[in-house]
């Protein structure tokens, strides 16, 4: 595994603590821009909150059970992907070492550039490396162009799941690969 990669004119490289600022801004900004008309305001807060806020990011980066990926383009941060390093879903295993793509965003002004394309390589890669015999995660019932790119990566809907924003309970498909 190597820390710095380079993907074209895209560098892959880890993320550090000094990176919250800009991961918090992409995650609120990527998830508003796809998925902000669906919530009431409050909802949308609270879950921006506990999510993409800057002392949650701070969190989930410094969790030993994360890994993330950051995309740069010239210095700028345009999308990231985050790994969860067990099994999200353990009532619909199927392999012994399952782990979990758990977030994969890019900026909403980049979208259709590789980036997604070149996160989701590493990422794939990263847990080949790490002995997943099983890689899981989670698609709003009513994102079809994200459930298309991951069908392109071999994924199929395993089960029915569901996802609280706030209040509001949204209809996932659990997707899954086996390695």
């Amino acid at each position: 595994m190597h820390d710095e990669a380079t993907v074209s004119d895209i560098v892959l490289r880890p993320a550090t603590q000094a990176d919250v600022p800009a991961l918090s801004d992409l995650g609120c900004a990527s998830f508003i821009a796809k998925f902000g008309y669906l919530y009431n305001s409050d909802d949308l807060r609270s879950f921006l909150s506990q999510t993409h806020s800057e002392s949650a990011v701070s969190a989930e980066i410094a969790n030993p059970k994360r890994r993330y990926r950051l995309a740069e383009q010239d210095g700028k941060l345009l999308g990231y992907c985050k790994l969860g390093l067990e099994c999200g879903f353990p009532q619909h295993r199927r392999g012994r070492r399952v782990l979990e793509l758990k977030q994969l965003y890019t900026d909403p002004a980049a979208t259709g550039k590789g980036i997604g394309a070149a996160l989701m390589d590493w990422a794939m890669a990263e847990m080949a490396e790490l002995g997943a015999d099983e890689v899981q995660l989670s698609v709003w019932s009513g994102n079809r162009g994200a459930q298309r790119f991951y069908k392109r990566y071999g994924f199929e809907k395993v089960a029915d799941v569901t996802f609280a924003v706030g209040q509001q309970i949204d209809e996932e498909f659990l997707m899954a690969k086996r390695l």
